[in-house]
């Protein structure tokens, strides 16, 4: 299951990489989106996928049993979630904005200040 999971994260990493290299904002988003989800769930497969025992540590012990998952990478990934949103939300407004303000998403069309007909800076001193 685990290594599934492991092709999985791949999988998502390199989609998320595809996306955030387009000159388009809103692939960049999408790309944004995915590469949280991503590393969700490589949070989510280094805390050990166990549904034997609960994470719970029993009257009397210390720590944990030797079978149980931990619950730290499940809360971690709880708070990521929130996040993540509240940024991709940020992310869809910024994006409509510059839409609406320069009627493109083409990152290479957003260069209001860099003028195409002017010389490009030096690029050595």
């Amino acid at each position: 299951m685990e290594s599934v999971l492991a092709v999985l994260v791949g999988i998502f990493f390199a989609a998320a990489i595809y996306l955030m290299l387009s000159r388009h904002s809103i692939r960049i988003m999408l790309g944004i989106a995915i590469l949280g989800n991503a590393v969700n769930l490589l949070i989510f497969t280094a805390g050990r996928i166990t549904g034997l025992t609960p994470p719970i540590i029993e009257e009397g012990a210390d720590t944990l049993g030797a079978g149980t998952a931990n619950p730290l990478p499940q809360a971690l990934i709880l708070t990521a979630i929130v996040i993540s949103f509240s940024f991709l939300a940020f992310l869809l407004v910024l994006t409509y904005r510059a839409y609406q303000d320069l009627n493109t998403d083409d990152t290479d069309d957003m260069r209001s200040a860099e003028p195409k007909d002017q010389p490009m800076p030096p690029t050595g001193y």
